[in-house]
């Protein structure tokens, strides 16, 4: 795969606090990508979770077009980004997390395959509603009183994905393994964003769980950890 690896060399760690309602589950870890350790949960979708509309007529980030611009990891959009993804985590509703993922009407100007809108309904954000469920999970009881600390983005890791790779026609930045650290019990815990990409200077959440997968209707969580944990490369598209 042909990438342009950005010269910023930093992890940037943007704060939060606060805390949301949830509903108890029970978990059990695996093994994942590249031997790290998920979470994982059996069945579909939480109830709660209903896939949102997928217009594209709507004014929004997605009906415009894309950008070279490399995404800032401190900007107030994706505070507010970090936030909803946090609230959909903690109350097991994946629509909650809509506004931190990837548009589908950005999915429709990306992709060269058939029907991307419907791929982008049922199988991403499907794939999406599965992973906050897992996360959910992993939080368990005290998920009520768990608090956002921060989403670390290892910068360094940022590439640029050429048109042409991976089905997708339209060039956009990609970063793996951001780290969402919380606090839960008086305890510092954390779990990775498998991959975010950019458009239009802004990161969405496109894989939450992992990237690749080898079981189907089954949620995952990116390497959970005790403490803040570990970013690691990976050159996914």
């Amino acid at each position: 795969m042909s990438v342009l690896v950005t010269a910023i060399v930093l992890v940037v760690t943007f704060g939060f606090g606060g805390s949301s309602p949830s509903r108890p589950a029970a978990a059990r870890a695996t093994a994942g990508r590249s031997g790290s350790s998920v979470a994982r949960t059996t069945g579909s979708a939480p109830t709660t979770s209903t896939v949102p509309p997928t217009t594209t007529t709507t004014t929004g980030p997605g009906t415009l077009p894309q950008t070279s611009t490399l995404p800032s990891a401190t900007s107030p959009q994706f505070h507010a980004e970090m936030a909803d993804l946090w609230q959909a985590v903690v109350t097991g509703n994946a629509n909650a997390g809509v506004p931190a993922f990837f548009p589908v009407g950005a999915y429709v100007q990306l992709k060269s395959i058939p029907n991307p809108q419907t791929d982008w309904r049922q199988r991403l954000f499907g794939v999406f509603a599965l992973d906050v469920g897992a996360a959910h999970t992993l939080l368990g009881p005290a998920a009520a009183t768990a608090q956002l600390v921060s989403v670390s983005v290892p910068t360094q890791y940022a590439h640029w994905v050429t048109p042409g790779v991976c089905y997708n026609s339209i060039g956009y930045y990609e970063v793996p393994n951001a780290r969402v650290v919380y606090r839960e019990g008086g305890a510092v815990k954390s779990f990775g964003i498998a991959s975010m990409i950019s458009w239009r200077g802004q990161w969405y959440v496109v894989h939450f769980g992992a990237v690749l997968r080898t079981t189907t209707g089954q949620g995952l969580v990116d390497t959970p950890a005790t403490g803040p944990g570990t970013s690691a490369y990976s050159s996914t598209c």
